[in-house]
């Protein structure tokens, strides 16, 4: 008996996995789904410095972090464009091709979160999708010269642009006021630190909820429920960008504490004049990865923004040990998310 309601449960899956428009739910729960856990996987890139400093209370913080996400998520679309023409061909992207995508995205999201790994989830989706996109049709089936330009040269660059503004930033606050009596600078940049997370609040949704904007919206074309005049620049539907910012926002309120431990404390000992810098300088490299559509690590770029931070005063000021674990997850990011992904469509290709 068991067994035959397990073949009826089986038969049942299958039969679902051939239907095209629950297929489109499944992808649009999912990339929801991502975005939630995306939030808070990475409430830490906007809030730890904030919160370490104690310039606000975590509860305050993520309150804060939250509504800007919001706000963030709606002013652009350009990186939301990338996700959905930049990466893969638009045979290939089917939607159960994006659906074990972003799958495997968020599974690797959940192993990183659970163990503390500030990982980017930015780079686990992009891993996911084009991971199944590969086992799908093989790798001729990835806009190479895309993913080049808009996800290998900023998975390099940007991270070292936060650090070296970082650096430089802090560099010029230690000369223009280096006369100043330390009690005084604290008090300065505990205030100027509330306005530099905001910002990184504010970009991280302006480039983090695109992408499952992204998502949404290839599925919506592969499905053929959008027909953009411009294959390279679909127009994001009013109600995908409000639910991903919705569920970015949900996210972020949920908080990620283990992440904010390693981000906040175990990087560098911050005070509120490195938080600003660190803040500041990230913030700067996210919004101009945002208007060039550049799927960016928000993580990536934060912590390469503390270490330079942290470099401007001692190189022995950094954990390095930290450094070195931090960036060896980057690496096996964009691999192990793909790899996973692959494995879920090669099952789903094995229940049809």
């Amino acid at each position: 008996m068991r067994a035959s309601m397990s073949l009826m449960s089986s038969k049942a899956w299958s039969s679902n996995m051939h239907d095209p428009t629950i297929l489109l739910w499944l992808v649009i729960l999912c990339a929801l789904v991502f975005d939630y856990i995306n939030g808070f996987h990475d409430t830490a890139n906007a809030i730890a410095t904030v919160v370490s400093t104690r310039v606000l209370t975590p509860r305050v913080a993520i309150l804060m972090a939250a509504t800007l996400n919001f706000v963030g998520a709606l002013i652009s679309q350009n990186v939301a464009h990338t996700i959905a023409s930049g990466l893969v061909s638009p045979e290939a992207a089917t939607e159960d091709v994006i659906l074990a995508g972003v799958i495997g995205a968020i599974i690797w999201n959940l192993i990183t979160w659970r163990f503390g790994i500030p990982s980017s989830s930015s780079h686990a989706l992009i891993g996911g999708l084009c991971g199944a996109a590969i086992v799908h049709g093989g790798s001729s089936v990835l806009l190479w010269k895309g993913i080049e330009q808009k996800v290998l040269l900023p998975l390099i660059g940007s991270p070292l642009a936060g650090f070296a503004i970082g650096f430089l930033l802090m560099l010029l606050i230690f000369t223009l006021l280096a006369r100043t009596h330390p009690g005084r600078v604290s008090a300065t940049f505990r205030r100027l630190q509330v306005l530099s997370a905001a910002s990184m609040a504010f970009t991280h949704g302006s480039n983090d909820a695109q992408k499952s904007m992204g998502i949404i919206t290839l599925a919506l074309v592969s499905h053929g429920l959008l027909h953009p005049a411009d294959p390279s620049k679909p127009v994001v539907p009013l109600w995908v960008v409000l639910a991903c910012a919705a569920a970015m926002a949900l996210g972020t309120s949920a908080g990620g504490w283990r992440i904010m431990r390693t981000m906040g404390h175990r990087i560098l000992r911050l005070e509120p004049v490195h938080g600003f810098a660190a803040e500041s300088a990230a913030s700067i490299v996210i919004f101009t990865a945002s208007h060039f559509g550049m799927p960016v690590s928000t993580t990536h770029v934060i912590s390469g923004s503390i270490f330079g931070v942290g470099s401007s005063k001692r190189l022995s000021a950094v954990r390095w040990g930290v450094a070195q674990s931090m960036v060896l997850a980057w690496i096996l990011t964009l691999p192990a998310a793909g790899l996973v992904a692959g494995l879920i469509y090669e099952a789903f290709r094995m229940m049809r």
